[in-house]
Parts: C-alpha cells; sequence; structure tokens
C-alpha cells in the first residue's frame, strides 16, 4: 500500500452525488480519489434500490437506482477518478489554513491521504454493518469474525462460516469457496434474496458436496483469546451443535450512522452538517457537504440537489486548488476546451 497519496480532492463517500461532483471537478483539472465504506460505487442506490425505478431524475421519465449509478460511473469515465471501497474514514486532520486549507485522511485500512478538500457526500452517514445478536462476539472482532472481506488471505486454509442469504453472503461463499479449508453458509430459511444466478451456483457446490448449507442460526461462539473453535448452531427446536470454524462472517444488512465524522470539529444539527448555499462549505473551510447528510433551510433530499450542491462546490474548490488561477465558466455546449477533456472533440 502507497504510505501517503496525494491528491486534490478527497470525497468521502460514492453515491449518485459524489460520482457527478467527480465530472464537475474533472472539467476544472481536478484530481479526486473517493473513500466508501461499501464494496461499490453507488451508495444507496446500489445497496438499497438497485432495481427500484427512479422518476425524478431530469431527462430520465423512469431509470433503475442500478441504470443511474451506470451512467454516472460512463460519465466520469473521462477523468479516471480512483476509488477506494471497504474503507471507512476514521481521522481528518487540518494541516493548512482558513485561506489555504489541506488536510490529512485516514482511513480504517492504513490508507492516507492529503488533499487541498474534503468533500463529504455520505448520504446520511456511513453504512455500518448491523451485529448478529450474539453474546460475547465483540470478542472475536477484526481476529475471527469480519463483518466485511477486505483481505482474502486472511480466509485461505480456514473453516469459514458465512451467515446470510443476500446477495454479499452468496458472493462471499462463492469467491472464498476456491481459497478457504471450506465454506459453510448459514441462512435462517431455505429461501434466498440473492441474486438467482449466486443461489443457482452455491446450490450446485452444495449438490456437489464441496461446500454445507445449514439452515438455523449461529447462537454461540467457542474459542480463546479472540481466535474462534467453533460457532454454536441451533436449527429450529433442536440443541445446539458445534461447527468448527476459525472465521465467521455476518451478513446481517447495513445501519447508518455519523460515524467518524461526528469527531471532525464540523458543526451539527441533529447529525447533519450545515451549510452555505453558495458553496456548500462547512464551518471549515475548505470541507464541503452535499447530498442527504448536509442542511441548509429549504433542504431537500433529491438527488438533483446532490448535483447542484456538487457543481456549486467543485466552484469553491478551484479556489482552493489552483488559488493563482482565475476560473472562466465555460458550457459544455460550446467549450473546445471541456470538450476535449471528455473526448469529443
Amino acid at each position: 500500500m502507497v504510505d501517503n497519496i496525494e491528491t486534490d480532492v478527497v470525497i468521502v463517500g460514492a453515491g449518485p452525488s459524489a460520482l457527478f461532483t467527480v465530472f464537475e471537478l474533472g472539467l476544472l483539472d481536478i484530481k479526486v480519489h473517493l473513500i466508501d465504506i461499501l464494496p461499490r460505487a453507488g451508495g444507496q442506490c446500489s445497496e438499497l434500490y438497485p432495481e427500484k425505478p427512479i422518476y425524478d431524475i431530469p431527462g430520465h421519465p423512469t431509470i433503475t437506482g442500478a441504470g443511474l449509478i451506470d451512467n454516472l460511473l460512463a460519465q466520469i469515465e473521462p477523468f479516471h477518478p480512483t476509488f477506494h471501497f471497504n474503507q471507512l474514514v476514521t481521522e481528518l486532520e487540518t494541516l493548512g489554513t482558513p485561506e489555504a486549507p489541506a488536510f490529512r485522511v485516514k482511513t480504517d485500512a492504513g490508507a492516507t491521504f492529503t488533499a487541498k478538500a474534503v468533500i463529504v457526500a455520505a448520504g446520511g452517514g456511513s453504512f455500518q454493518p448491523k451485529k448478529p445478536p450474539i453474546e460475547g462476539i465483540e470478542l472475536y472482532e477484526d481476529k475471527s469474525v469480519f463483518y466485511a472481506v477486505r483481505k482474502m488471505e486472511e480466509f485461505r486454509d480456514k473453516n469459514v462460516i458465512i451467515v446470510g442469504g443476500g446477495d454479499s453472503a452468496l458472493d462471499w461463499t462463492l469467491n472464498l469457496h476456491p481459497i478457504a479449508k471450506r465454506i459453510t453458509l448459514v441462512h435462517r430459511r431455505d429461501d434466498f434474496r440473492a441474486a438467482p444466478h449466486s443461489v443457482n451456483a452455491m446450490r450446485e457446490l452444495v449438490a456437489a458436496g464441496k461446500l454445507d448449507l445449514r439452515i438455523g442460526q449461529i447462537v454461540g461462539l467457542s474459542g480463546d483469546d479472540g481466535e474462534l473453535s467453533g460457532a454454536h448452531f441451533k436449527a429450529g427446536k433442536e440443541d445446539a451443535v458445534v461447527i468448527a470454524a476459525e472465521r465467521l462472517i455476518p451478513f446481517f444488512g447495513l445501519t447508518m450512522k455519523l460515524g467518524p465524522i461526528a469527531d471532525w470539529g464540523l458543526n451539527l444539527n441533529e447529525n447533519l452538517i450545515p451549510v452555505d448555499t453558495a458553496q456548500f462549505e462547512t464551518n471549515v473551510p475548505g470541507i464541503f457537504a452535499i447530498g442527504d447528510i448536509n442542511f441548509y433551510p429549504g433542504k431537500l433530499k433529491l438527488i438533483l440537489c446532490g448535483f447542484h450542491e456538487g457543481s456549486l462546490a467543485a466552484q469553491k474548490v478551484h479556489r482552493y486548488v489552483y488559488p493563482d488561477k482565475k476560473l472562466t465558466f465555460q458550457y459544455t455546449t460550446s467549450s473546445t476546451n471541456l470538450q476535449k477533456k471528455l473526448g469529443v472533440q
């Protein structure tokens, strides 16, 4: 891993507002790295309603959440943003001055960034995993129990129990199967919400004896000093039995919390970040907030509002990134300079 990544802007979040802001920043020759705790771009559109139609995106009478994210990703391709998924921003340190801001940003994966501006586009906060109701599970967290797969090598040659029935549970069951010693998939019922092709692939492996599927739930853990040796499995009214396992990955869904952002010295209003409506900057010069996480009089939590907010924030960010360069507003319809950046000239 690179010790420190220098960039113009760090965007915290990779939802639709963040993606369109990459486009606006790209037109201004501003480099961007995006950090998101989720495993893919799209925020709520990808995680909560990928196939749900949206009816209030300008120019699209109807478009699904996944379709919107696909289009936004295609739109920012010319600017080559760098994504850092499965990472939570844990620390933000102010390095510069109000006139010349600079920040050091750290993630829980050990990555460090320095940037002249930070844009918080974290929706209602960061998605954080819901924990299963297993007594003492916290004793094993980050040693034997993981709520996301960040390094596949952690699971090589291990007996792994994956709990859940959604896409994440099935995806990682299939992805870890080739390297784990043995995978046991546990779900409370023999009915899965994951994509049908993933469910079919899982069942084929079970039928071939290459994977274990257990219908029931994990009710306890055994081990010492955070090192898991077994999980207590219970099916219906039967007595619990112990399944040997060195790793447990529960996928119980996500919940949204403001998280470490609350400790960054930003003014807060009921877990939202107040901003001015001229440039969507917070009380800390150089830190901006766009999308559902910000607050101002008349705020509407609409995706199109996030697009507007990111566009105006980009104009102010330009002043911090290029303090000696005059910004001349241009239209993509008439500017050959912008069209060259977009690769259409």
